[in-house]
């Protein structure tokens, strides 16, 4: 995988991380201290990011480097701290929405074994 690549993967994994911690890019640009379209340039993959951004970026989303580095598992245990918020995320949804989510997932999951 050539820079481009692994940055543009990089990109991919902090943008889906921002999303799952519930950010907006606004939002994380304030904390990083950042303006916004340099988080969107990161998102991008057009910025490089230094180790220490790399660093701020795990611990507001709550991962792991190794994880926005594309180092971490493939899978996800118990412990990891992703499902846990997913879980707490979970808990405040309505069963009926509940359940939609789940068949969404479910549906993902055939097309992903498909291809």
């Amino acid at each position: 995988m050539d820079d481009t690549e692994r940055r543009r993967a990089l990109a991919g994994r902090l943008r889906d991380a921002r999303r799952l911690s519930g950010f907006t890019q606004g939002q994380v640009a304030k904390r990083m201290n950042m303006h916004r379209p340099t988080v969107s340039e990161i998102e991008a993959g057009n910025r490089k990011v230094s180790a220490e951004e790399l660093s701020r970026f795990a611990a507001l989303y709550d991962v792991g480097v190794a994880f926005l580095n594309g180092d971490g598992p493939d899978s996800l245990s118990l412990t990891d701290p992703r499902l846990q918020l997913a879980a707490r995320e979970l808990q405040k949804l309505p069963a009926e929405s509940l359940e939609k989510l789940l068949q969404a997932l479910a549906a993902y999951r055939n097309d992903e074994k498909a291809s």
